[in-house]
């Protein structure tokens, strides 16, 4: 199960896992729980539970068979590092990461806590990228677990942005992801919450991206910022 995404920070997404279980208020109006709810509907198979949390072995090796390089988000359907994802699972993505060096892997967590715990076991190769969403200030804890963490590239994502983050700790943070959340419930972004990360990360030289304003139309809303986009990657992808 791979996929081109429309999502603006990278070109398509790989998901040896779907499903998951909300743990925060960032997970509220989860998408990837209406998407899934949508395929489960049109009776399509890897989604015959739902969002109940299922591996998929045989997508695993899935990276191997593409030749011309491409940036990947892994488990956009759910959170590789979940509770109910064992250890070796985990181990075996990592490994298929490490031996397919063309590509670029980005994986975004919830839960830190697990990544801190078992980071030192996984084989952290350079073109893996991890992440963690930070949603607002109850949830600053999961930067400071990232960085614990031996990947070559640190990032943030704050989206949806529900609250202020006006003392991000920034250190070793080579990138941060802003957005506000999209469709029929979602919740407002001040303009002020975006400008002080803006100004953090100018600060200290992280690279920002403004994914989206968001709202119910985030069509209409876009994604301009002080009438310009914002589409800043770490220099590793910049090179």
């Amino acid at each position: 199960m791979a996929t081109n995404t429309a999502i603006e920070w990278t070109e398509m997404t790989w998901n040896p896992v779907t499903g998951c279980t909300k743990v925060s208020q960032g997970c509220k109006n989860c998408y990837a729980e209406r998407m899934a709810r949508r395929l489960k509907a049109m009776g399509v198979d890897r989604y015959r539970h739902g969002f109940r949390v299922t591996l998929h072995d045989d997508l695993i090796d899935l990276p191997r068979s593409w030749k011309r390089s491409r940036t990947v988000f892994v488990n956009s359907m759910s959170d590789l590092f979940h509770e109910d994802v064992p250890l070796a699972f985990i181990k075996r993505v990592f490994v298929t990461m490490k031996e397919c060096p063309q590509h670029t892997f980005q994986i975004l967590t919830k839960r830190s806590d697990r990544l801190a715990k078992v980071a030192s076991k996984l084989s952290w190769s350079p073109n893996v990228w991890m992440g963690v969403s930070v949603e607002n200030a109850d949830a600053v804890f999961r930067v400071r677990d990232l960085a614990t963490v031996p990947a070559a590239v640190c990032f943030l994502s704050c989206e949806p942005l529900i609250g202020p983050l006006d003392d991000l700790p920034l250190d070793g943070i080579h990138w941060v992801i802003v957005g506000g959340e999209s469709g029929p419930r979602a919740r407002p972004m001040r303009p002020e919450w975006v400008e002080s990360i803006y100004d953090q990360c100018r600060r200290v030289n992280t690279r920002f991206f403004f994914k989206q304003w968001g709202g119910v139309r985030k069509d209409l809303t876009g994604r301009e910022l002080h009438g310009q986009t914002y589409d800043e990657m770490p220099s590793s992808a910049a090179a």
